[in-house]
């Protein structure tokens, strides 16, 4: 078996060639054999609309982002020689080095598959560019470092600072276990740094003083300093945790810059968040994401003073929820390979991935998440985005119905559960009766976006309901189904969230409806006219996924724009929000979607510090936003 150095593989750019431009792609054979009798497959986001727009190769199929090709009869590769062909039928321009093939592998012609080594898309004609600069220096006004920022802070800086804070005599249970709770989320987050909090008195420390104050909000907190003492009032237990987080990033703020930040001698900190909902999602579906890697992501939004985490469990490329009713999700539903009922997306190759959460993580996540203040919401996409979940049960489908009538956005073709066929919903009876079990969330997501306009148009069963109900279209049918669904959650004593697209073709009944604008911002203000309440979550500024300069060497994706860490930052949610509609806008959330994410460095590079940004517009009071004194904070935050 040939090993995967054997084979490499470039692809580059033109906008000559079509529309869209034209990818030359080329396979180089650094084997110590001849390559003959083959098939190359790769994976793009830049996909091939069709198929005889190739030229010197002899197309076989696509599914989505898997693209497979052949090279013209009798074509061998000597070693050390290469083969290269063209396609310049695109669906899109290229334009950031991500959008070209994340993966590919080699069929040989004994059937075995073989990862290539794949470089980033190349721009033709064009040289590279240096990195561009992304966050400046900074400046401070006061040298804390706090974030997301304060309310209101009036404090003095000290020369000094404590070796640690530890309770005061007479301390409470609940505040001391409070006090060891925000001792061991830092030292998860921070493991080599010396930790702010001791559980006894510690000599050069200082005491940590509990009020309990009812007047406070829930998630307030006020911070008393002296050179005896520090007082922490709160209302309720987020509040005592936000503020106990305060004083350790100004505690170890002070111990890492001690020339640049201090630890205040006296003065008062008066917080409380911005919104409600500040919120962070993660798609585990197009790249899982492994338990400890998630539960590290809980960490450090808990150190951000997030409150929500948006779990998007599914998609069309995995079903990652352990349903005991229906197994067949996380075995079928979920493994991605050459051989498998899932073909390779988005960076996979030769080898089969799958990965999934059983119920007993899902337990452990969701404590985890308890412990720190933060709800878990639960996604799973329907009725769109459910590819991987067809596969896995096909007695979901309409067999009279064509099986290429229509494609999504993304290009899988018929990948929307059928309103028509009620197995369907028995289906997801069962499912939401094992979710509710295990998610105590006031919401479950049910997605409700990118149906593709002629759904079921072709299923003669859906054409069936049209007539007997009198549904006109594809979005008529969907608002059929999500009403059901809707009236399911309710049966079981749950709230629907969706994407904004839930209020298309007639939605659902806005009460107790809650609906994420994404698209972009004056969808939110739609959604509120008609009666939701809104979460924004704009691509333009909040997906995390978005490319953060122009360069070509910059990754990830362009659709909603550049989105720069500095407009991040100084994005106001509430835009054009009339006074009337602003009590509908619950909060802010930040999106990760992992389509780009092809290793931990992509994660970390494209989610910080746009992550803190959004977190301090969910938490800072506008008048209160600093651009220049976030950028000087922000390289102290904790990354996955």
């Amino acid at each position: 078996m040939q090993p995967s150095s054997s084979y490499h593989f470039e692809n580059t750019w033109s906008p000559e060639g079509g529309k869209h431009g034209r990818l030359t792609l080329t396979l180089f054979n650094f084997s110590d054999a001849p390559l003959s009798n083959f098939r190359l497959a790769y994976t793009t986001l830049t996909r091939l609309v069709d198929p005889q727009a190739c030229d010197n190769a002899v197309f076989v199929r696509r599914n989505a982002n898997f693209h497979e090709f052949a090279p013209p009869a009798g074509l061998s590769i000597a070693p050390g020689e290469s083969w290269t062909f063209t396609v310049s039928a695109l669906h899109r321009v290229a334009r950031h080095c991500t959008d070209g093939a994340k993966s590919a592998y080699v069929t040989l012609a004994d059937g075995t598959h073989v990862t290539v080594l794949t470089s980033d898309l190349l721009l033709a004609d064009r040289a590279s560019e240096p990195p561009p600069v992304l966050l400046p220096e900074g400046r401070l006004e006061l040298p804390f470092a706090i974030q997301p920022w304060p309310a209101k802070i009036d404090v003095k800086p000290d020369q000094d600072f404590p070796v640690a804070l530890y309770p005061a005599e007479g301390s409470d249970a609940a505040s001391v276990k409070a006090l060891a709770t925000a001792q061991a989320l830092f030292r998860r987050l921070f493991p080599s740094n010396h930790i702010p909090f001791s559980l006894i008195a510690a000599p050069g420390g200082r005491a940590l003083r509990f009020v309990e104050r009812p007047a406070l909000a829930r998630e307030a907190y006020e911070l008393s300093f002296s050179g005896d003492e520090v007082v922490l009032a709160f209302s309720a237990a987020a509040g005592r945790l936000y503020g106990l987080t305060t004083l350790a990033q100004l505690l170890d703020g002070a111990r890492r810059e001690p020339g640049k930040f201090r630890f205040p001698v006296s003065g008062v900190i008066a917080d409380r968040p911005r919104y409600g909902w500040r919120g962070c999602h993660l798609d585990v579906s197009r790249q899982f994401t492994p338990k400890a890697d998630v539960l590290r992501l809980l960490d450090i939004l808990a150190w951000l003073k997030l409150n929500i985490f948006h779990w998007h469990l599914t998609d069309d490329e995995a079903w990652r929820l352990e349903i005991r009713a229906y197994p067949q999700l996380t075995t079928t539903g979920v493994l991605r390979g050459p051989d498998e009922p899932l073909l390779p997306q988005l960076g996979n190759a030769a080898e089969p991935v799958g990965g999934f959460y059983s119920q007993d993580d899902v337990r452990e996540i969701v404590a985890h998440a308890t412990v720190l203040g933060i709800e878990v919401i639960p996604e799973i996409d329907i009725p769109g985005h459910s590819t991987a979940t067809l596969i896995a049960l096909p007695d979901l489908t309409d067999g009279q119905e064509a099986p290429d009538s229509y494609h999504s956005v993304q290009g899988f073709p018929n990948n929307a559960l059928n309103p028509a066929i009620e197995l369907t919903y028995e289906f997801l009876g069962k499912v939401f009766d094992e979710m509710v079990e295990l998610f105590p969330s006031e919401y479950i997501h049910i997605g409700g976006d990118e149906v593709a306009n002629g759904s079921w148009l072709a299923s003669p069963l859906a054409r069936g309901l049209m007539e007997q109900e009198g549904i006109s279209g594809t979005f008529g049918l969907q608002s059929y189904f999500l009403k059901r669904i809707k009236a399911m959650l309710g049966e079981r004593g749950r709230k629907l969230a969706g994407w904004n697209e839930v209020a298309h073709g007639g939605g659902v009944d806005p009460e107790g409806s809650l609906l994420m604008a994404w698209e972009k911002p004056e969808v939110g203000i739609e959604l509120a006219r008609e009666g939701y309440e809104v979460v924004m979550t704009p691509g333009q500024a909040y997906y995390l996924d978005m490319v953060q300069a122009d360069a070509w060497q910059e990754p990830g994706a362009s659709w909603a724009g550049t989105v720069p860490p500095a407009h991040t930052y100084a994005y106001e949610a509430e835009g054009e929000f009339p006074d009337e509609l602003k009590h509908l806008m619950k909060g802010v959330q930040a999106c990760i979607w992992q389509e780009n994410f092809i290793s931990r460095d992509y994660f970390n590079r494209l989610v910080f510090p746009r992550l803190p940004a959004i977190a301090e517009a969910a938490w800072t009071p506008k008048a209160q936003k600093d651009w220049l004194r976030f950028a000087a904070i922000v390289p102290l935050s904790p990354k996955l």
